[in-house]
């Protein structure tokens, strides 16, 4: 960077830092790979990964939040505070990006959203004479699209687009036609059933009797899984009270929240993941399933061919059968003669050995960042050499 000293990064996140795991990657790598010192400015909330916190080129910038709670305010009153919203945010940032922080060589910035991170970030990129990145992790206006249906949006490209327990992971918005959890619900409905019927068993049983079998070392041809479903949610107590309906007695279900060391931990123990991702634009990946084969875990997942291997490292469905007949072939003879589960396993160890974030990220991001580095130092020379021509 100019003048010998050592070049500053700013990755910008109108979220919560803690739950953005790839941006907290993104840092990371800024100041190991790349040895930039990096500024974050984001919003607070949940415990960012103890590397982050711990690295000394890293610096958290916490940006004051719009306030949720609007009770007892006049409904007349309600559109007006949706519009202040994003001019609240826009103006909270530009306050950072201009004032609190030291003027950086490059953002990078996290879309979605796009509104108004995006142009706030531009604004400040331009009058900084700093470079401007984008990590597309999925487009706005299909989000958008989302709300207002597919059609209602006019959309064009300036550029090309940018080309035996059991572990689930909510988004930060549990229900959205991005991840539709019904569909595991009525997998394991299908799963407690089916089983029942497979092993002859009274399905008016008790569920205390059942329980009573196991621990009394009943072997079965199927297991009882247990799904624990990590993540916050607004529509988390939704659905479940909508579990406890279903009268499960072969299959249970566990929400938590985990910090980012212990949610490593908790992948590594479970014997299957299962991704219900589907990308409004056509083109983000989940990086949950990234993690889950970085911890040796196989994936069920939904449609999504460029990360998932058929038959190697996991299995595709697209209805709540199609999930629940993979459950019943993959657990069949568990834990000792379940064959097909064991070769996944052995793909997806096979995966994540294979493409870790740090040499991923060393061979396809950094060239990037030292390339437009470079460019920005050779525009800074030239700039010097017709001042004092």
């Amino acid at each position: 960077m100019e003048g010998g000293r050592r070049g500053r990064a700013c990755v910008v996140v109108l979220g919560d830092i803690g739950r953005s795991p790839r941006m907290q990657y993104h840092a990371l790598s800024l100041a190991n790979q790349a040895s930039l010192e990096v500024d974050i400015v984001a919003y607070g909330g949940s415990e960012p990964h103890t590397s982050l916190l711990a690295n000394p080129s890293i610096h958290i910038y916490q940006m004051k939040q719009w306030p949720t709670a609007r009770q007892g305010l006049p409904k007349i009153l309600q559109p007006f505070m949706l519009l202040l919203k994003p001019l609240f945010q826009f103006f909270m940032l530009l306050w950072y990006l201009f004032v609190k922080i030291p003027s950086p060589d490059i953002f990078i910035v996290q879309n979605p959203p796009s509104v108004p991170t995006l142009v706030a970030v531009k604004w400040a990129s331009w009058l900084r004479n700093s470079l401007f990145v984008i990590d597309w992790h999925n487009f706005g206006y299909t989000l958008l699209g989302l709300s207002l249906g597919r059609n209602s949006l006019l959309r064009y490209y300036t550029t090309s687009p940018p080309t035996s327990f059991i572990q689930l992971h909510w988004r930060k918005s549990i229900r959205t036609p991005d991840e539709d959890f019904g569909i595991l619900l009525e997998a394991a409905l299908m799963y407690d059933r089916r089983v029942a019927a497979i092993l002859n068993e009274d399905d008016s049983l008790d569920e205390e009797v059942i329980w009573k079998e196991i621990s009394d070392g009943k072997q079965c041809l199927y297991p009882r899984l247990l799904f624990v479903i990590t993540g916050k949610g607004p529509e988390k107590a939704k659905y479940e009270a909508k579990i406890k309906t279903l009268k499960l007695k072969r299959v249970a279900f566990r929400t938590m929240w985990l910090t980012a060391d212990d949610y490593p931990l908790l992948l590594g123990s479970a014997d299957l993941g299962v991704c219900l991702h589907t990308s409004s634009s056509g083109l983000d990946l989940p990086m949950k399933v990234v993690d889950m084969f970085g911890c040796g875990l196989p994936v069920c997942a939904v449609s999504i061919k460029e990360l998932v291997s058929v038959d190697k490292n996991g299995l595709l469905f697209s209805s709540s059968s199609e999930l629940a007949d993979e459950l019943l072939t993959l657990f069949k003879g568990f834990p000792d003669e379940c064959d097909s589960l064991k070769v996944l396993k052995s793909g997806a160890l096979d995966t994540g050995s294979s493409s870790r974030w740090v040499t991923e990220w060393e061979e396809h991001a950094k060239p990037l960042i030292t390339e437009a580095s470079y460019i920005k130092i050779l525009i800074f020379f030239v700039f010097l050499e017709d001042m004092f021509d």
